[in-house]
């Protein structure tokens, strides 16, 4: 190699492009790979970026890190195998034909023909395989391109499903319940990452509603907040914070009395002003999907005292066990271990009210609360009330067939006589995945 220059005439990046090809010239991962062949094999395995997209720095950082690990593990005696992946599965690829040709349901790709789809699929897999190489190799990542392996290959696919077999003989396979983001317009679970691609801002009403708690002396009804009225007709619990301070309020306007956390008393609509949105008035933007406390928002615990009269102080732990007047009657059948008041840590004081309402099967706090309350069995049937498009099914009889969405509207209407006198909107990001 040429002398290293000193001082202001050394460059790193020029110093890497003289290593780089050095190593191309000496072959040196391959004659590493060589030298190495009859040592104990260090099995690395190598989860592989999508095969849509160009790499960015995440994919550098942990290429880096991978890299790493392999050369140590060659250095200490083991030959390593390092072949480079595509992971050529899931919504990533999907959604790229889908853009490309059109397709906006499940439906059109039936009618396009499955063999069809995939072929489309399989045409964009090396679409930026000469840009990855470019880029892993500058960074000096050791790593076999020339003999890749893609998920797509039937090798692959029958390997992966002999080692899940070999689980499933051995009893290790087990079937339960997730809750996890849906696409209606796919028909299908998606990932967090599948989730958060292609986010876009739309506008969604968020609600205060009232539960009369059953019994008590004050004819007092918990107060929840909620940006998915869709869920509500599935709610079967309501979960407060066992450490809160909760007061028990007056409306001296209207005469009915509510139970709010004492730190939320001030998102309560005032008849002197306006209340701060509890989530954020509109213009506001976030990323939860079920929406139930998600806000970043610092509220001050300042009451309006002159709209409010306060009757009482109780903790949260006081008001566990408490049954409620549910919204609707759908779950009747759960009325014995449902619609009665569970506490959880997750609820917390900086959005919301203090009470969250729970849906079990759409929320997946909701549906840790309420196994661990057991208002639902670990194992048992959950009952989703909405059907694979996205349509509430025969069990929400009053909008059987309808959209979730689309119903938001009906469904306050349906509560009116329930909700605080407010109604705000406000931006959430849903993926676009998701129609």
């Amino acid at each position: 190699m040429e002398e290293v220059c000193e001082g202001k005439d050394f460059s790193f990046s020029k110093q890497e492009e003289n290593i780089l090809k050095l190593w191309d010239e000496i072959k040196a991962f391959e004659n590493q790979l060589k030298r190495t062949e009859n040592m104990p094999e260090y099995v690395f395995y190598d989860g592989p970026p999508f095969a849509t997209g160009l790499p960015h720095y995440g994919h550098i950082l942990a290429g880096t890190i991978k890299d790493v690990v392999t050369r140590y593990q060659t250095m200490i005696g083991h030959h390593v195998t390092r072949r480079f992946g595509w992971d050529c599965h899931g919504l990533p690829v999907e959604h790229e034909i889908d853009k490309k040709l059109g397709i906006n349901f499940r439906e059109d790709v039936f009618a396009m023909g499955i063999d069809k789809y995939n072929e489309e699929c399989r045409s964009i897999v090396t679409r930026y395989v000469e840009e990855w190489e470019k880029i892993v190799t500058r960074t000096g990542r050791w790593i076999d391109f020339k003999n890749g392996y893609k998920t797509m290959d039937l090798k692959y696919m029958e390997v992966v499903w002999w080692v899940f077999a070999q689980l499933y003989d051995k009893g290790l396979v087990y079937k339960g319940f997730k809750v996890m983001p849906y696409s209606s317009g796919c028909k299908t679970p998606i990932s967090n990452f599948e989730a958060n691609l292609n986010y876009k801002d739309v506008p969604d009403p968020e609600i205060i509603v009232s539960f009369p708690i059953v019994g008590d002396p004050h004819n007092a009804a918990l107060v929840a907040w909620t940006t998915t009225p869709w869920t509500l007709p599935s709610n079967l619990a309501l979960c407060v914070n066992a450490n809160f301070v909760y007061l028990k309020v007056r409306d001296k306007s209207s005469g009915s009395t509510y139970v709010v956390a004492e730190s939320r008393l001030s998102q309560l609509p005032s008849k002197k002003s306006k209340p701060d949105a509890p989530n954020g008035a509109v213009g506001s933007k976030h990323s939860n999907l079920k929406g139930k406390g998600s806000s970043n928002e610092k509220v001050k615990s300042g009451a309006d005292t002159g709209s409010y009269e306060l009757l009482e102080k109780v903790t949260g732990a006081s008001l566990v066990g408490k049954k409620y007047v549910p919204l609707f009657d759908y779950f009747a059948e759960f009325s014995d271990v449902a619609f009665r008041v569970v506490s959880d840590n997750y609820v917390t004081d900086d959005s919301g009210t203090g009470v969250v309402h729970c849906a079990p099967a759409f929320g997946e706090e909701d549906y840790r609360v309420c196994i661990e309350s057991q208002i639902i069995n670990k194992g048992e049937n959950l009952i989703v009330a909405v059907d694979d498009d996205g349509c509430f099914t025969g069990k929400i009889s009053d909008f059987c067939g309808r959209y979730v969405k689309d119903a938001d509207k009906d469904i306050i209407n349906a509560v009116k006589a329930r909700l605080m006198p407010t109604l705000y909107l406000y931006n959430m990001h849903i993926c676009q995945l998701i129609p």
